[in-house]
């Protein structure tokens, strides 16, 4: 069988940069206004594409534009601007739900992707949507025979889409949930006039809510308050089972999430393809994973979702992160010496101790993770490095000049963790 492809995002070139050396097969970003995570702070624009596409050309990684909003006509313009951009870059593929965009693209040879926007459930929805795009990502909430179900067809009828090639069917196979269907959700739309479905979602779903009896004033007393805000999918306990239904791509989702987040996430799941095409996809390698996927970002898993034909019904309980580690920011690259493997840093923030977890981003660099298991301070070895202090540090690849320098911290019992992502 073919190698599945891993698809990651990427919201800034320090996440490119994490997918790309972690193994990733494709990247899917956004640009300006016009994308699902046009709210957040790490975004992309126009001008960027033409490096995004030569730094994944270079590493053989296929490049995915998303366009997938709700767009209207004062911005059929814009769209146009952007497609004919993707085109001139050379971007694989453009991610789309409204036809207008998906027409666009087929006129001017732009390669489409149905986006699970466009809630594809049914083999007759492949067949419309097949004069449009050559792959589909189907909605999240199938189930597995579903999905096996509508992969057999488009093979027995030869459904095939503008390139003459067999419809692929994409996943979504890990991170956060939307309450609603295939996330095309009006909760932030009706009490913030502000569009999920435009890219601008305010996440009211995942507050903390009480349940007031209005003529009494008598509150009902629920354990979790969280009543609308679901824990993150996580497919690897039965992603044997996914990837024998005939998918060809599976999704990682978190464009808003930093680079170590894509680092992780990517490296694991690019394993775990990896070992079942080699028939060595094991419980205990299942349980290695798992636990390195709980290093990072995450609002607990919901093991089974949708695809095992459970009801929505894994509330997270609680705010932010539940991530094992979580960063402090100490300082950054100053330095770093390729003949002797150590980058020089700048403590600035706080004391480094020797033996303690450290992670250096960069927008070159990606991700990466290593133990201080030796520090130099003015040439001499210590046990400390102090607030303030240069000292250099062996690190395991190569890292840039100014990449961030933090401090991985167990997260204690309890201790809920915040953060920027989304």
């Amino acid at each position: 069988m073919k190698k599945i492809e891993v698809m990651a995002p990427a919201g800034s070139f320090d996440s490119l940069s994490a997918a790309i050396r972690a193994g990733a097969d494709s990247v899917y970003f956004g640009v300006g206004s016009l994308n699902m995570r046009s709210r957040a702070t790490v975004n992309f624009s126009i001008e960027d594409l033409p490096k995004i596409v030569k730094l994944c050309k270079k590493a053989g990684v296929k490049t995915y534009l998303t366009l997938n909003i709700i767009v209207y006509d004062d911005e059929l313009k814009y769209v146009r601007t952007i497609c004919d951009a993707a085109k001139v870059a050379g971007v694989n593929a453009v991610i789309a739900a409204d036809i207008a965009v998906m027409k666009y693209a087929n006129s001017i040879g732009l390669p489409v992707h149905v986006s699970v926007q466009a809630n594809v459930s049914n083999t007759e929805s492949v067949r419309f949507y097949s004069q449009f795009a050559d792959v589909m990502v189907l909605a999240r909430e199938l189930t597995l025979p579903q999905i096996s179900n509508i992969i057999k067809t488009i093979e027995k009828d030869n459904i095939c889409g503008p390139s003459g090639e067999r419809i692929r069917i994409e996943i979504f196979t890990h991170g956060a949930l939307c309450v609603s269907v295939s996330g095309k959700c009006y909760m932030s739309l009706g009490a913030y006039n502000s569009s999920a479905n435009r890219g601008a979602c305010f996440q009211n779903c995942r507050r903390r809510y009480r349940v007031i009896d209005d003529e009494t004033g008598e509150e009902l007393v629920i354990d979790n308050k969280y009543v609308m805000s679901p824990k993150d999918i996580c497919t690897l306990e039965f992603l044997d089972r996914l990837l024998e239904s005939g998918v060809s791509i599976l999704k990682l989702e978190g464009r808003g999430r930093s680079a170590d987040y894509v680092d992780t996430v990517t490296k694991v799941y690019r394993e775990a393809c990896d070992a079942w095409l080699k028939n060595q996809f094991t419980p205990e390698n299942v349980d290695l994973w798992l636990e390195e996927l709980k290093t990072v970002f995450n609002r607990g898993f919901w093991k089974g979702g949708y695809y095992l034909g459970e009801p929505l019904g894994e509330w997270c309980g609680f705010g932010g992160s539940r991530a094992k580690l979580h960063k402090i920011h100490l300082g950054r690259v100053t330095k770093y010496f390729s003949k002797l493997g150590v980058v020089e840093l700048n403590v600035e923030a706080a004391e480094l101790p020797q033996g303690q977890l450290l992670l250096i981003i960069g927008p070159t660099t990606g991700a990466v993770k290593f133990n201080a298991s030796e520090i130099r301070l003015a040439g001499n070895n210590v046990s400390c490095a102090p607030k303030g202090s240069i000292v250099s540090v062996p690190v395991p690849r190569k890292v840039r000049k100014n990449d961030q320098l933090y401090l991985l911290v167990e997260r204690r019992f309890g201790e809920e963790v915040g953060g920027d992502e989304l």
